[in-house]
């Protein structure tokens, strides 16, 4: 039997940039989630690994999701919304199963619908294409489960490449891939998850996409994306809200850090690239303040340990930071971090290190 594997995703640099129509250079990762689907005779049932019990439901539009629990809405999203459009979607049951971390802000929720969407796609032959699957993924999200994700994380699990990062291009989600080998430097990638708790992310996030978008109409752009990193001074000059101040600040430099994280990929100097993401880091924590104490603890231990560079990745207020090692130094910089996070009276982090792996692909059982 077939199944539709998509993967979670690792943002190496550009976060708070995709909503603003900017850039973001993310990478596919190898764990991810498998979807399975097989013919039912009534209704649609869904079944999760991870989770306990059977949800079944009537075969419905949007309007029959009012009872369902919040991680089978991810995967009954797509069906609700097909429904909705007119297609005929038959009985079916669901069956999901994932290993990318809950919460650790590896994208564990574009993992899901996006399986879950491109097996949908083959099973009914619906031949989306990448247009039409990164679409429909994005709604599940948007309009099913009402998340105001921007579009990077499915567009990472449906077009990662092996050992390449992609550049996007939020404005027109269009995506190039960029070699990102770092072994063959030498170099590692590792990501340590905090199993920080996701403090007033919802709400915090929601604060800080309006602000963007409340500073983008005082400066009369389409998007902060429009203010170029020349304009930077005189786009916070004409703002008299400290705040905006920031978060436009930190937008606009962070999409000038996205270009030159690419520029020196396609350059094959990755190690330069270090210094760019700790410029990162310290953006999101005295601009966007999105960061916490865990975070911020892990960054300054794996820096302290030597990494060349390190910051906190995913939307903030918890998750995951990673770090560019050298192959050498991976247990070091491990230990460097369990011991930081003991000494602060934090629970023990999780570490391992990450490649670059292809987005949605079929896996035959």
């Amino acid at each position: 039997m077939t199944s539709w594997f998509a993967p979670g995703r690792i943002n190496l640099i550009g976060e708070h940039t995709d909503y603003n129509d900017g850039f973001v250079l993310p990478m596919a990762l190898p764990m991810g989630c498998a979807t399975t689907l097989s013919p039912a005779t009534d209704g649609w049932s869904v079944v999760s690994v991870q989770e306990p019990g059977e949800v079944r439901v009537r075969r419905s539009g949007l309007s029959g999701r009012d009872d369902t629990p919040d991680w089978a809405t991810y995967v009954l999203g797509a069906l609700w919304l097909l429904h909705d459009d007119g297609v005929e979607v038959p009985p079916l049951r669901i069956e999901v199963d994932s290993d990318v971390p809950s919460g650790a802000g590896l994208s564990s929720s574009a993992a899901l619908v996006c399986s879950v969407v491109c097996a949908l796609d083959e099973r009914l032959g619906l031949d989306l294409g990448p247009a039409g699957l990164l679409a429909l993924s994005r709604r599940v999200e948007n309009d099913a489960v009402g998340a105001p994700t921007g579009g990077m994380d499915q567009l990472a699990s449906l077009r990662g490449e092996e050992g390449h990062a992609l550049f996007c291009d939020m404005r027109d989600l269009t995506s190039q891939s960029v070699p990102f080998d770092p072994g063959a430097s030498g170099l590692a990638l590792l990501v340590a998850d905090t199993r920080a708790p996701h403090r007033h992310a919802d709400g915090e996030y929601a604060a800080r996409r309006r602000g963007c978008e409340q500073a983008a109409r005082q400066l009369d752009v389409p998007a902060l994306r429009d203010v170029g990193a020349d304009d930077l001074d005189a786009a916070l000059a004409s703002l008299d809200d400290d705040e905006l101040r920031r978060y436009v600040r930190h937008v606009v430099t962070e999409d000038a850090r996205v270009l030159e994280a690419v520029d020196l990929l396609r350059d094959g100097r990755l190690a330069d690239l270090g210094p760019v993401l700790s410029a990162s880091h310290a953006s999101m924590r005295d601009d966007f303040r999105i960061t916490v104490p865990e975070v911020d603890t892990a960054v300054e231990a794996l820096l302290g340990a030597g990494a060349l560079g390190a910051r906190m990745t995913g939307g903030g207020f918890g998750g995951c930071v990673i770090a560019l090692v050298a192959e050498g130094e991976v247990d070091a910089a491990g230990d460097a971090v369990r011991g930081a996070f003991s000494d602060a009276g934090f629970g023990e982090p999780e570490l391992f290190t990450a490649s670059a792996a292809p987005g949605a692909h079929a896996v035959e059982g």
